[in-house]
């Protein structure tokens, strides 16, 4: 007899061990070896036998998607396994264990009034709650988590005539108390599975442990409450829920259950909520400020609700301390904190196994990483921290093995980090995932076109996208003007007359189909008359131009080129005031300013030029002041896109493309120098620190200023300013230009001729150094060296009127007088139309 009860003791424990842990299938092996047959082994027996087909079921089919005709069938041996325990009588230790399970089950069913009656029959608030195992606090957790479900729905079917009504209160409570049941529950789990030891550190496991113990239906019972009081527009109420379900010590089992709450929490945060409405949670033992608590309570928050849990005994989950706990300050700040814990969490648990058995695992871990690496891409893109989207978004490559969307938003994020190289190469991945994704397209082409210099690629990627013949018009559209835009660059870098023309038309061919497809798109009448205005169709120019304006007053490049194109029309008053209007509108636009300054040497003189100048000067301190700051909280990838972003500060107009020329040769070369630079500043202490493109700026405003004090006869001054120069671009095509210039003003021949050398080593398009050098051995004699330098000069841009002047002169005194008849007149023809700065000043973009 002795002997019988040692081994039902000793089955009863390895039953309640295995429960605890729901193990199913090891229960149903312990109960098929059986060897003692007295009637407590029998009646535990019973009640585990259908408990493991009532879970096993309920893990395949959570009871929110059962068809109950179907679960009827295969839950009617559970049934009857729940029926014999009851059989035994109330007395039986497994009485209310059976009711509760049953009551599981026909709420499986979708029999709610049978639900009911069950747990009015277990009297959840009367059973004791002290020092119950992990199987009774589990299924105490679902009682209560079932009832709250079912007065949810008797609660949106009842009517005004309906006695005793559910009020949203009851349900709410009902929810938050089978929560708090149930984080307590898997905190007592976690003691019983991996021991006292208190919170965790770093672990790896393959499983879900949280999911696997607390099952669908306590899940649902967690996240219910706070969504309940959101739904009923308890906005605090729902966030403070949340928060507090956030403060339960974490534990193995309840890493699962917390990441799913943060990332909702983080989703509410992030579009529910503005800074200006936003409470921070506040703590126990630590001071609020008068008006904080008053807000709270005034919107329905509960200071209580963000306490600690109760003392010892009670079932309330165990809770952080206050000292322990950090707290956010902004609403980005703690939608942020929950997301990057959430990928730590999500990073770890995601399913890498790529076997047919493993399917359903890898895609419900990569659905869960999905919706918080979105979440993560608003949050960080809402402080334009590019950067970290994107080495955030590189993580997911390691179990996004052709998901297209990942490695969508994956470009996209190194696209707006700046990181165009790496963002092609995986825009040509996703084109291979799906060849007809035109987002896709568009985005490869415009880096293709706009940041790479790639242009035969890009106009392949927008004409695989015209070819799939969009239904939407404006995306149709962009692809038109892409090939438009790409073809255009092409003739302005054609070195042949028939290249060039070819591609000229063939731009124009596109930019106007893009216009028929979307006449209201400012940017096509824009680009159309920009690509006008380099033919030199001046009046057909104006009208594109006209029309950009009128839609969109606001484009400060339209301004520009309104102002070059007047200036080609001699119209200099017009010009000034329409550039004083553009400057006035867009302050901090450099470009127009630099033409600005042209203007006024022309219309006011040189001194009221040197007066602007100096006014630039002050404004990009201003700027650089607002710049700097910001860059020194992100790292050297995101600089670039910190002074990208500040567009209306730092524009491309002010770029080494002013000089009129090959726009490849002036990419290259602006390579060139910013790699000479990197190498100069490292190797001298003098080079002032900052963005590439802040320095340039300033680089670019001092030799202006020395280009203009020459023009008053102060060559000293002019070096002043040139040494100036030399802190921030040190190596710069245009240094060693106005370098040459001084020399020259000075008679310096020799040097001025070798500084123009040096400057075309650089950029051998620069065509100021190349008119300057030919003018240059001209004077010094050197016809035949002058005229293949101006030769050169007129290849690189046929509309360099002085160009062609010059080398009419070199031809004359060659004795050519009929070639130098045809250069004159070419050269007085193209100084008709040519505007006061070059029309390449005007960067060609898309916003």
């Amino acid at each position: 007899m002795a002997a019988s009860k040692k081994v039902a003791s000793k089955l009863e424990n390895d039953i309640e061990k295995h429960r605890s842990e729901c193990n199913w299938e090891k229960l149903k092996e312990v109960v098929a070896q059986k060897k003692t047959k007295t009637q407590g082994i029998e009646i535990l027996s019973h009640l585990v036998s259908g408990e493991c087909l009532l879970e096993e079921y309920l893990l395949k089919n959570p009871p929110t998607s059962i068809n109950p005709a179907d679960a009827r069938t295969h839950l009617e041996a559970a049934k009857d396994h729940f029926n014999q325990v009851l059989k035994a009588g109330s007395k039986s230790a497994y009485y209310k264990d059976a009711l509760l399970l049953l009551a599981k089950l026909h709420f499986a069913l979708g029999e709610t009034e049978e639900t009911l009656k069950l747990l009015d029959k277990v009297k959840l608030e009367e059973i004791p709650q002290q020092d119950l195992p992990c199987t009774k606090l589990k299924l105490l957790a679902e009682g209560y988590a079932i009832r709250g479900m079912v007065m949810e729905k008797q609660l949106a079917s009842q009517t005004e005539g309906t006695k005793d009504k559910i009020t949203e209160d009851d349900v709410i409570a009902m929810f938050e108390k089978a929560g708090d049941l149930a984080m307590y529950y898997l905190q007592e789990a976690d003691k019983i599975r991996y021991g006292s030891g208190g919170t965790i550190t770093t672990y790896t496991t393959s499983g879900h442990p949280s999911s696997h113990l607390a099952g669908p239906v306590l899940e649902t019972a967690v996240q219910r409450a706070p969504l309940l009081h959101i739904q009923h527009n308890n906005l605090d109420k729902g966030i403070n829920r949340f928060r507090q379900i956030l403060k339960a010590v974490e534990v193995r089992t309840t890493q699962n259950i917390r990441t799913t709450i943060a990332r909702e929490l983080a989703e509410v945060l992030l579009r529910a909520v503005c800074q200006q409405a936003y409470t921070p949670p506040t703590l126990e033992n630590r001071e609020e400020k008068p008006e904080t608590s008053q807000r709270r309570l005034s919107l329905g928050g509960s200071l209580s609700s963000l306490r600690t849990s109760s003392s010892k005994g009670s079932l309330r989950p165990k809770m952080y301390t206050a000292d322990s706990l950090f707290v956010p300050k902004s609403v980005d700040e703690e939608a942020l904190l929950l997301l990057l814990l959430s990928e730590v969490q999500v990073n770890r648990d995601v399913v890498f196994n790529r076997t047919g058995e493993h399917t359903s695992g890898r895609e419900h871990s990569y659905l869960h990483a999905t919706a918080i690496y979105d979440l993560l891409a608003i949050a960080l893109s809402r402080r334009a921290q590019y950067g970290l989207l994107s080495e955030a978004m590189d993580r997911t490559m390691k179990f996004s093995f052709q998901e297209l969307h990942m490695w969508r938003q994956f470009g996209y994020s190194l696209m707006s980090a700046g990181k165009y190289t790496r963002a092609l190469l995986v825009f040509q991945e996703c084109v291979q995932l799906d060849p007809q994704n035109i987002d896709v397209l568009i985005a490869a082409a415009k880096i293709c076109i706009q940041h790479l210099h790639k242009i035969e690629q890009g106009i392949r990627f927008a004409m695989q996208m015209v070819d799939l013949k969009p239904d939407n018009r404006f995306l149709l559209s962009r692809g038109y003007l892409l090939l438009g835009i790409g073809h255009g660059i092409q003739s302005s870098e054609a070195s042949l007359h028939p290249d060039r023309q070819s591609h000229q038309k063939e731009s124009l061919k596109y930019l106007k189909l893009a216009s028929t497809h979307d006449p209201d798109d400012y940017q096509v009448h824009f680009h159309i008359a920009l690509q006008l205005a380099l033919s030199r169709q001046i009046p057909e120019a104006l009208q594109s131009v006209h029309t950009s304006l009128m839609l969109n007053p606001d484009h400060g490049s339209s301004y520009h080129l309104l102002t070059l194109l007047l200036s080609a029309q001699k119209h200099y008053s017009e010009a000034m005031s329409t550039i004083h209007i553009a400057c006035k509108e867009f302050p901090q636009d450099f470009g127009l300013q630099f033409t600005k300054v042209n203007i006024e040497e022309i219309c006011k003189g040189p001194e009221e030029a040197l007066m602007t100048c100096k006014m630039l000067l002050e404004k990009w301190k201003e700027s650089q002041d607002s710049i700097i700051p910001s860059m020194e909280v992100t790292t050297v990838h995101d600089r670039d896109r910190v002074a990208s972003e500040k567009r209306n500060v730092i524009q491309m107009g002010f770029s080494d493309r002013t000089d009129a020329g090959s726009v490849h040769n002036s990419v290259a070369a602006s390579k060139v120098e910013q790699a000479l630079s990197e190498v100069a500043s490292s190797s001298s202490f003098l080079i002032k620190t900052g963005s590439p493109q802040v320095n340039r700026i300033q680089g670019q405003i001092w030799l202006m200023t020395a280009e203009l004090f020459l023009k008053v006869n102060k060559p000293e001054d002019a070096k002043n300013c040139v040494n100036e120069a030399v802190l921030t671009t040190p190596l710069s095509h245009r240094l060693l230009y106005v370098r040459g210039l001084i020399h020259e003003y000075q008679g310096n021949y020799i040097e001025a001729r070798a500084c123009y050398d040096g400057a075309l080593a650089i950029n051998p398009s620069h065509i100021k150094s190349l008119q300057n050098l030919g003018r240059l051995q001209m004077e010094l004699e050197n016809l035949e060296m002058a005229e293949r330098v101006l030769r050169t000069a007129v290849n690189t841009d046929p509309t360099a009127h002085q160009a062609w002047l010059t080398l009419g002169k070199v031809l004359e005194a060659q004795g050519e007088y009929e070639n130098a008849s045809n250069c004159l007149m070419t050269g007085l023809e193209l100084e008709a139309t040519s505007p006061i700065v070059p029309f390449t000043t005007i960067p060609r973009v898309i916003s």
